[in-house]
C-alpha cells in the first residue's frame, strides 16, 4: 500500500524550525512613499513608535492617538496630501486597527473643513462638549434599514430617525458624520452627538477575527437631534469625497508593507531559496506599483487635477492598484513563508486577518467595471488616457 502523500512533505524552506528562538519584533519604522520626503521623517518615526505603543493598549487608547495627532496631518488638497497618506500608512504598517480610529476621524475633520461654513452648525454641536470630539463617519447602507433626517419645526432644525447600519467604534467615538436620507432620492450628510438620548447602539453578530476590536454595530437612532454639513447630495459629489477613498487605500498600503516587511525580514535571517527570491522580488514589484499610483494621485490632488470626474477617475485607479497589491502581497508572504507565521506569531497573523478585512471595503469586479465605465465616459479627455 503507498504511502500517504503528505508523509513526504518536507519542511517549508522559510519557516525556521520549531526549537528556534521566536524572531524579535523589529523597530517601528515610517513608510515613505516618496523618496524627496526622507528629510523629514522624525515625526512620522515617533508616530511610528506611539502606534505600536498602542496597538495592544485597546481601542480607546487607538482614539486617543488620533485625537493627539490631529493637529499635525496636513489636510487633502493642501500640499501635503502625499504626508497625509503617509501618516495613514506608517499608523496601518503598526497596527490596522489603530488606523481604522484614525482614518474616518481624519476624515471627518477634513469633511468640516471642506465645509466650511456650510457646517457652522456643528459648532453649536460641539460648544456644551468637553475635550475634543472623537469622530466616525457612517455612510454605508444595508437592507433593511434605513436612516431618515425629519425635519423638527420646533427648532427649525432636523431629527434622525431610523437604523444605521455598518457603524464602526459605535461605542468609542463621542461623535459622527452620517448620512440619512432627506427624501426617498437624496441624501445629506449631519453631525450627531453620540450621547444624546435616542442614540442606541445594538450588540450586533460582530464575529469577525479581522479588525476584532474595531467592532461595527448597527446604530439606532430615535428623534436625534442633528446638524447638516452642506446640502443634499454634497457629501458625495465634493472633491474630498474622492480624496479621502484614496487615503483608505494608503491604509491598506501601509498593512501591505507590514506583510512584506515579514517577508523581507525572514529572507534576512536565513539563506532564501530560488522560490522565496521570486516571492520578495514580486512583492517588491507590486508595492512599488501601489506607491507609484498613490504618490501621482496625491500630486493630482494637490495641484488641482484630482476634481469632479477625474478625482473619481484617480480614485477608482488608485483604490484597484492598491487594493490588487495587497492580495499579491498577502498571497505571496503566505506561499514564502508557510504555515509558521500565522499559525505561531500573533501580531503577524492579526495583521493578515485584518488586512484581508479592511480590503474588503473595496468591491473587487463591481470597483473594477466602474473604472472601465468612467475610462470610457472620459474619453481620452482624462489626462493619461491616452498614453495607452
Amino acid at each position: 500500500m503507498p504511502m500517504h502523500p503528505a508523509r513526504h512533505l518536507t519542511p517549508h524552506p522559510l519557516v525556521p524550525p520549531a526549537s528556534g528562538p521566536p524572531a524579535a519584533s523589529p523597530a517601528p519604522e515610517p513608510v515613505l512613499l516618496s523618496r524627496g520626503h526622507a528629510a523629514g521623517t522624525r515625526p512620522l518615526v515617533d508616530l511610528a513608535r506611539a502606534a505600536c505603543d498602542v496597538a495592544d493598549a485597546g481601542v480607546a487608547a487607538m482614539v486617543r492617538l488620533a485625537l493627539e495627532v490631529e493637529d499635525d496631518v496636513p489636510l487633502p488638497g493642501s500640499g501635503e496630501t502625499l504626508r497625509r497618506w503617509e501618516v495613514l500608512a506608517t499608523v496601518a504598517a503598526q497596527d490596522l486597527t489603530a488606523a481604522r480610529a484614525l482614518e474616518p476621524h481624519l476624515d471627518a475633520v477634513a469633511v468640516l473643513a471642506e465645509a466650511g461654513p456650510a457646517a457652522a452648525g456643528v459648532d453649536d454641536l460641539l460648544e456644551e462638549d468637553e475635550g475634543r470630539p472623537s469622530w466616525g463617519v457612517w455612510a454605508a447602507e444595508g437592507p433593511g434599514a434605513r436612516l431618515r433626517a425629519v425635519p423638527d419645526p420646533a427648532t427649525g432644525g432636523v431629527r434622525l430617525t431610523g437604523r444605521k447600519p455598518w457603524c464602526s467604534l459605535a461605542r468609542e467615538v463621542s461623535h459622527a458624520l452620517v448620512t440619512a436620507w432627506v427624501d426617498e432620492e437624496r441624501r445629506g450628510l449631519f453631525a450627531v452627538r453620540l450621547a444624546d438620548p435616542g442614540v442606541l447602539v445594538e450588540d450586533g453578530p460582530w464575529s469577525s477575527l479581522g479588525l476584532a476590536e474595531a467592532v461595527t454595530s448597527t446604530v439606532v437612532l430615535d428623534g436625534v437631534p442633528a446638524r447638516e454639513v452642506g446640502g443634499p447630495g454634497w457629501y458625495l459629489e465634493r472633491p474630498g469625497f474622492a480624496w479621502g477613498g484614496i487615503g483608505v487605500a494608503a491604509v491598506w498600503y501601509g498593512g501591505a508593507v507590514a506583510v512584506a516587511r515579514r517577508l523581507h525580514e525572514q529572507c534576512g535571517r536565513r539563506d532564501p531559496d530560488q522560490v522565496a527570491l521570486v516571492h520578495l522580488g514580486a512583492v517588491d514589484a507590486a508595492l512599488a506599483a501601489a506607491r507609484a499610483v498613490l504618490v501621482e494621485a496625491a500630486t493630482d490632488v494637490d495641484t488641482g487635477c484630482a476634481a469632479g470626474a477625474s478625482g473619481a477617475l484617480a480614485a477608482l485607479r488608485a483604490r484597484q492598484v492598491v487594493a490588487d497589491t495587497v492580495e499579491e502581497v498577502t498571497g505571496r508572504v503566505a506561499r514564502a513563508l508557510g504555515p509558521g507565521p500565522l499559525a505561531h506569531e500573533h501580531r503577524h497573523a492579526r495583521r493578515v486577518a485584518d488586512l484581508g478585512l479592511y480590503v474588503r471595503q473595496h468591491h473587487g469586479e463591481r470597483d473594477q467595471a466602474a473604472l472601465g465605465r468612467e475610462l470610457l465616459a472620459r474619453g481620452s479627455s482624462v489626462p493619461g488616457v491616452s498614453a495607452w
